[in-house]
């Protein structure tokens, strides 16, 4: 039999199922959705019932079978999410979606006690971000939901929680702790003083390391269990393995992200302002980050070209880097704000948006890019646009930028996050695909 390890990558929208060989070949993949349910409140959430039957039918499933020799189960999943558990370690509250808005005295109450926004997200290098804050889940669920929060003996973050299931063992990781969250004190490298005084410590399991691997029996089976990663930074870990130079990852879909492990600078109010955080290595140190909302401008401004030069949905896909059409214009202050009827083609106004999203890109870019930096990295949807890479290797014309791809990223970080604990073979260096601009 193929020794493999099985990961579960789940997503808020869709969930997937892959097992990797020794040479970190996909072998087999599912994905499956599931209908969201409504909390108490009626705001939609995760259907966490439905999640936990399928994580537990399709391991058992790959275990019975004996097509292949499962040697080790690791968890890639969202942030900013908690399931709460009782003493017996029963489900007691949903598990409330980080879109939800945040309760406004709740909120209130925290800042007079603890600070100024800015304050709090200078030491925890976390944005004031509501609900996607997700140690003021807590806070809120102390005063706002009491009876859940004194039925709450612990509270696992949900890549963790899933790992928890199969191995019956609880634990934080560092990667989820350190994520936007407002529970890390990235000064003092240990939980914030708020944390403390509020007693959340008490209802968080003890923090392990992210590489960690729980030897369990599982269905008959000995087999290692990884703790789980947030998929952020499990996504990151193929390009920490893969390549030696200092380097800057933008990470682009709906949001683009621009990641670099090599500033160590501590996060000022300019930047926090300016939508900077940190994300967390899985082996604890910090990732410097920026957002740029321009993966969802660019669906608009698509919708809005399809619409007034009546082209396909995708045209722009078809499009050539055309430096001729190019005008030399002003930076829009909100990427949305381009207008599709100041040019006479489609092809004008596509490439003179893509050139708004660039320079928008290198000043979001900018917050976190340093001297060290020998390579820039794009992967996602932008990596596969010609226009987005060629300007933006234009725009960095000190620095080789790289269109870059791993098959599913994430789940194969939450793989390589344990790969001594199962894999005898040694890392393969050519996971990161590139090209050069």
């Amino acid at each position: 039999m193929v020794p493999v390890i099985a990961i579960f990558d789940v997503g808020k929208t869709n969930k997937k199922f892959f097992l990797f060989n020794e040479d970190y070949k996909i072998v087999e993949e599912k994905s499956i959705t599931f209908e969201e349910i409504a909390d108490e409140d009626e705001f939609a959430c995760e259907d966490i019932g439905a999640l936990q039957r399928w994580v537990l039918n399709t391991l058992r499933k790959y275990i019975e079978s004996n097509t292949y020799d499962i040697k080790a189960v690791n968890f890639s999943a969202y942030g900013a999410s908690f399931v709460h558990l009782d003493a017996a370690d029963n489900v007691v509250a949903p598990l409330y979606n980080y879109l939800k808005p945040y309760p406004q005295d709740i909120e209130d109450q925290f800042y007079n006690t603890y600070g100024t926004k800015e304050e709090v997200a200078l030491s925890t290098a976390s944005p004031a971000l509501g609900n996607l804050n997700s140690g003021l889940q807590l806070y809120a669920l102390k005063y706002h939901k009491p009876r859940i929060f004194s039925k709450t003996a612990q509270s696992v973050h949900f890549p963790q929680y899933l790992s928890a299931l199969v191995s019956g063992q609880k634990f934080s990781d560092i990667t989820s702790i350190g994520c936007h969250t407002a529970l890390w004190d990235f000064n003092r490298n240990q939980y914030h003083e708020w944390v403390i005084k509020e007693g959340i410590d008490k209802k968080l399991p003890p923090v392990a390391a992210s590489s960690k691997a729980l030897d369990i029996h599982y269905r008959g089976k000995q087999i290692k269990c990884g703790i789980g990663l947030h998929d952020s930074s499990a996504a990151f870990i193929p390009y920490i393995k893969n390549i030696e130079d200092p380097f800057l990852l933008i990470s682009t879909g709906t949001w683009c992200i621009s990641m670099n492990a090599f500033n160590e600078t501590p996060l000022t109010k300019e930047e926090l302002d300016q939508d900077c955080l940190c994300y967390m290595t899985y082996e604890g140190g910090p990732v410097k980050s920026s957002r740029l909302f321009a993966g969802y401008a660019h669906e608009q401004i698509i919708k809005r070209l399809s619409e007034y030069f009546v082209e396909v949905p995708n045209y722009f896909e078809k499009i050539a880097y055309d430096k001729s059409l190019l005008k030399d214009e002003p930076a829009l202050k909100e990427l949305t704000d381009f207008d599709v009827t100041n040019y006479i083609s489609y092809e004008a106004a596509y490439i003179n948006f893509i050139r708004q999203v660039i320079l928008a890109q290198k000043r979001s870019t900018d917050l976190v890019f340093n001297d060290k930096v020998k390579k820039i990295f794009v992967d996602g949807g932008f990596a596969k646009n010609e226009t987005y890479m060629q300007l933006l290797a234009e725009a960095y014309p000190q620095t080789e930028v790289y269109a870059a791809s791993v098959s599913q990223a994430t789940a194969m970080g939450a793989a390589m996050a344990i790969h001594k604990e199962w894999n005898h073979l040694d890392l393969p260096d050519n996971i990161v695909s590139t090209r050069r601009y």
